[in-house]
Parts: C-alpha cells; structure tokens; sequence
C-alpha cells in the first residue's frame, strides 16, 4: 500500500512537471490528464471511490476533452506565439519563488490533527454516500433534479429551430 502511494505521487509530480515544461500544449494536456488519474488512485488509496469516478468524470473525461478543443481551435504554433522579454521571465521566476517561499513559511509550523475516534472506513463509499443521500437529503436531491430536468426542457427548446420562420 505505501509502494502504491509513493509509486501514484511519483506519477503525479512528474507529469505535472511535464505540464509546466512541455513545449507543445497537446502534450501538456495529455500529462495533466495522467495527473488527475493518479490523483484519482490516491483517492481510492483513501477509500473515496465515489470522489475517485467524480473526479475521472469531471476533470479527466469533461475538462479536459474541453480543453483540447480549445486548443484544437486556437492552433497554437510556436511561430506565431509572442515572445516574453527577459525581464518578464525574470519577473515571473522571482515572483514563482516568493509564493513557493511564502507556502512553506504557512506550513512550516503546521500541526498534523490526528483524530481521536477510529477512522470510519465506509465513509467514501458509493453505497454509504447514496444512503445519505436518499435518506436524508432526499427532497433537496428530487427538487434539484426536478430544476435540472426544467433547465434542459429550456435549453432544447432555446436551441430548437422555429418551423414557422422560413
């Protein structure tokens, strides 16, 4: 278990290092897509598996497919990419390590809370989160799906075409 930890964190530094250095953005996008995988294993590793699939939906499947369009249509080449002035890259290094500078002086003196009761282990669960849910927090639920089904109703019928205008 604690290979598995240290093997995802590996994963996840690299690649997001290879998002910062990477020249083109295609590639950039495919390495943040490897981080968010592995930080969706550290997810599971703390037995969350519900944020595990959320988090492979939301920001590996929706992000960033949203992302490569964007990318796909902007048609970043380096021959039209501006070129920044030495005096921004040396701004921009300084100011980098001020912030690195001043997170390790808020974390440096941070106390690790550790609880008192035991850890809940089916806490993260699908099935634990899905009995709260329709349990206790069954209205909200049925009155949110309720505006989602009314906001879709909307949006296809904003985006219909009138039969009558021709």
């Amino acid at each position: 278990m604690t290979f598995l930890f240290y093997l995802l964190a590996a994963v996840a530094i690299l690649s997001a290092l290879m998002v910062v250095f990477s020249r083109s953005p295609i590639n950039s996008v495919i390495f943040l897509i490897i981080c968010f995988l592995s930080i969706a294993g550290h997810y599971i590793l703390l037995n969350a598996q519900f944020l595990a699939v959320v988090h492979i939906i939301v920001y590996t499947g929706a992000i960033m497919v949203l992302f490569l369009f964007v990318i796909m249509l902007l048609n970043l080449n380096t021959s039209n990419e501006p070129h920044k002035s030495q005096l921004t890259r040396i701004t921009a290094v300084i100011t980098g390590g001020l912030l690195l500078l001043v997170l390790i002086a808020a974390t440096k003196d941070a106390v690790l809370i550790q609880a008192k009761n035991p850890a809940d282990y089916n806490i993260g669960l699908v099935k634990q989160i899905g009995q709260t849910l329709f349990k206790q927090f069954l209205l909200p639920f049925e009155i949110s799906s309720v505006l989602f089904i009314s906001a879709m109703v909307g949006a296809v019928m904003l985006g219909k075409k009138d039969s009558k205008k021709n």
